[in-house]
């Protein structure tokens, strides 16, 4: 909760990677509270108020995933609500002329979401959202300390970039100043 809220007033991409992850712990612990209380609340340094808050915060997510019944695979609509959000602002921000960097970068990524597409079969996707796919699972391979092939590096890296330009431009639209 508390690293939700800072990550998603200082950059939607890195908030959005971080919701699926808790999505994803959620779904590990079997959406079992009390499993996650003892593995994962508990093991924060903070006052036990704060611990509720958290506790509080992981039971509503638990609850919003039953009800949306996203508990074995899928996303909250909350977190689809911010795909679209940057899926909006990513399309207004390539027809403006006032975004050559983010043209620049979204020209050279193209060949890599294509190339994602293409592997996973998944064309039905969204550009970003195969964006946020392929970081996500570069992510889990490093934390699994598996191995990441040199042409998977590189698209990261790309999408990487892109996704930055797209996070600053988002913080800058929701504080009134992205000149598209």
């Amino acid at each position: 909760m508390l690293i939700a809220n800072r990550k998603k007033k200082e950059n939607i991409a890195e908030y959005l990677l971080y919701m699926w992850q808790i999505e994803d712990i959620i779904r590990a612990y079997h959406s079992d509270i009390e499993a996650i209380q003892q593995h994962i609340i508990d093991k924060f340094d903070q006052p036990e108020e704060v611990k509720k808050q958290i506790r509080n915060w992981y039971e509503n997510l638990i609850e919003m995933m039953k009800i949306e019944q996203v508990n074995e695979k899928g996303h909250l609509q909350v977190n689809q609500n911010i795909l679209i959000e940057l899926t909006d602002l990513h399309v207004r921000m390539l027809k403006s002329s006032r975004q050559p960097f983010y043209v620049s970068a979204y020209y050279k990524t193209l060949p890599f979401i294509v190339e994602l597409r293409s592997k996973a079969g998944e064309s039905q996707k969204g550009e970003l959202e195969t964006c946020f796919a392929a970081l996500y699972g570069y992510l889990l391979l490093k934390l699994q300390g598996k191995p990441v092939t040199e042409g998977t590096q590189k698209a990261v890296e790309q999408i990487s970039r892109l996704l930055a330009i797209l996070s600053e431009s988002y913080k800058a639209d929701r504080e009134g100043g992205l000149e598209l």
